[in-house]
């Protein structure tokens, strides 16, 4: 694996993917709504999904894919959300095409589509303090790098 990856401005350490193919990677995410709560994205730093190649999109939708029915699995999840926010007013925080894979259980939200609202929040508190705190310091390294060694291990 790299050295490290670009999330829009931000540097991610290889630590904390756990997934990459030629052109996408999936990584640990640094405040999960639920349990297996990871991200995928592209290498190439592409603001908006509009802008990724064919080839782009479909590695990142295959990835995206290959992580759920994994992640679905290892957490015990009965089914999945992909979330994509596109674009400043869609509430995209990160200027960097990302799909949100989210396992999800029974009861998880009262409403189930409540985790789109979640999203958001989380969205612009992960903006606020990549702003505040370029080393993103909110999950220690360790346990990152722990949750994506036991993702790692899905791919081997």
């Amino acid at each position: 694996m790299e050295a490290s990856y670009k999330f829009g401005p931000y540097k991610i350490d290889a630590r904390e993917v756990f997934h990459a193919t030629p052109l996408s990677y999936a990584m640990v995410n640094l405040r999960p709504l639920l349990p297996g709560h990871v991200l995928v994205c592209p290498k190439r730093e592409v603001k908006r999904f509009a802008d990724l190649s064919s080839d782009e999109t479909s590695d990142l939708w295959v990835t995206a894919k290959e992580v759920g029915v994994r992640l679905e699995q290892y957490h015990k999840a009965s089914s999945l959300t992909f979330a994509i926010q596109d674009g400043p007013q869609a509430g995209q925080t990160v200027p960097h095409v990302h799909i949100h894979v989210i396992p999800r259980k029974k009861g998880d939200f009262e409403k189930n589509d409540e985790i789109y609202d979640a999203i958001d929040v989380k969205e612009r508190e992960l903006k606020e303090k990549l702003d505040l705190d370029i080393e993103r310091k909110d999950r220690s390294m360790e346990e990152m790098t722990h949750e994506a060694n036991e993702y790692r291990a899905l791919f081997s």
